[in-house]
């Protein structure tokens, strides 16, 4: 299910594109906090009204690094497991140590994974706005390459 992109308008006819105005390295006024607690993308769990969730994933002694199709597959399951919408997937594999880099781009924002097979190391970034939850896409993760370990940070983004 796609999420619509709405414009607000501020005062003075302003167009306000809610996404833009969170990357912005500008603190939001009083009216656009308003505005985006408005708009669909954003979520307020427990009090806190953020964009999304952001998973820094570190799996250790992992197995399948050096499959890039099984990487594809992983990806696109932990992207259907955490109810995002997949709009790209790119993957490219690097010689000699058959390493993977790429990214799922999704409606909801990205996974992106980089792989030393050589190391049994695989680096992802799972980040998602709204009600998709990248938690799920966690499981999914560990379970297609089986890490004897796994190290996550939990970031809340765009937090107002």
């Amino acid at each position: 299910m796609a999420r619509k992109h709405q414009l607000k308008t501020i005062a003075g006819g302003q167009a306000l594109n809610p996404r833009v105005l969170a990357q912005a390295a500008v603190a939001p006024t009083t009216e656009q906090v308003l505005l985006l607690q408005d708009a669909d993308h954003f979520i307020t769990r427990d009090g806190v009204t953020f964009a999304g969730l952001h998973l820094i994933i570190d799996l250790w002694e992992a197995e399948g690094l050096d499959d890039k199709e099984r990487i594809e597959k992983a990806m696109r399951d932990a992207v259907e497991a955490a109810g995002a919408t997949l709009l790209h997937i790119h993957l490219h594999t690097f010689s000699p140590n058959g390493g993977v880099s790429g990214v799922a781009v999704l409606a909801e924002s990205h996974i992106s994974v980089h792989t030393w097979p050589e190391k049994g190391y695989a680096a992802f970034d799972v980040f998602m706005c709204g009600n998709a939850e990248p938690k799920k896409a966690l499981k999914v993760l560990e379970q297609a390459f089986q890490p004897k370990r796994t190290v996550v940070g939990v970031h809340k983004r765009g937090v107002l």
